[in-house]
């Protein structure tokens, strides 16, 4: 995995033509390129748009390039000598001193594409780095959620008998040595047992848990990753809800925790 955020730098220098291309990424859910370039190098925008998209899938893309051409050419120029009359100080006047050579960039074309390819190189080192570090905090939480996930799973099946212990006792205090309806109160408690139950919910999210493992082995998955952490959210939000046991409202509200934090680094990747 690729993470979003990262910069590359490539220079090329060669006879007195010197460039120089930065490259920085950062987070957005889209591709989203930003050239700055010499307006000379206008024409070349869509040669390096696609150099750097055979690199970087998705995100905030600023692209720099620098370049100076040091070497000596002939020049055409032309003089209008009647404004020039009309001025001391020729070379500081607008339009007297025309310079009619014509710059020829495609020389430069292969040039830049190759220092382009060159930075997003570099920026992708960088990424992947960026990436693996991410990943390997991502995969240690996805470990406590799953931790997390059993507790609930132990714990689930006692509510529903303290329930029935808790619901029992009290009808026997209220109603003393009156007989009840035994059937009645199971009627009750089964009613109970099918509201709070959360099986399809851990079911689901040790289903996510060993998606997201998978998942995060192949590149450019970030927005997969992304979806499935909404799932995530939707099934702990799900055992909130149906819950009415503190210690099972606890091990959601700490599932919460690591799947919002797992969420916010999910953001980070391509």
């Amino acid at each position: 995995m690729l993470s979003m955020t990262g910069y590359g730098r490539a220079e090329y220098s060669s006879e007195g033509v010197n460039l120089v291309v930065e490259i920085k990424t950062v987070n957005n859910r889209n591709f989203d390129l930003n050239c700055k370039t010499p307006r000379a190098f206008i024409a070349f925008e869509d040669a390096i748009r696609k150099t750097v998209q055979s690199y970087v899938n998705r995100g905030r893309i600023d692209l720099f390039v620098n370049f100076s051409d040091t070497r000596e050419k002939a020049t055409d120029i032309d003089v209008n000598l009647d404004k020039a009359a009309c001025y001391y100080m020729i070379m500081k006047s607008p339009d007297v001193v025309t310079d009619n050579a014509v710059v020829d960039v495609e020389e430069y074309e292969d040039i830049i594409k190759e220092t382009v390819k060159n930075a997003c190189v570099k920026l992708n080192e960088m990424r992947k780095i960026e990436g693996e570090k991410l990943v390997k905090d991502m995969l240690a939480r996805m470990d406590t959620i799953k931790i997390l996930a059993d507790n609930v799973s132990l714990r689930a099946p006692f509510v529903a008998a303290e329930y029935k212990e808790k619901l029992k006792n009290r009808i026997e205090e209220f109603l003393k040595d009156v007989k009840y309806d035994e059937a009645r109160l199971l009627n009750e408690v089964a009613f109970y047992t099918d509201r709070v139950n959360i099986d399809e919910e851990l079911t689901r999210l040790n289903s996510h848990i060993n998606q997201f493992r998978e998942i995060v082995k192949s590149n450019g998955s970030g927005k997969k990753l992304d979806f499935l952490m909404q799932e995530f959210n939707r099934e702990t939000n799900t055992i909130c809800s149906k819950s009415n046991d503190i210690e099972v409202t606890r091990y959601a509200l700490e599932l919460k925790n690591e799947i919002e934090k797992v969420r916010e680094q999910v953001q980070n990747l391509e």
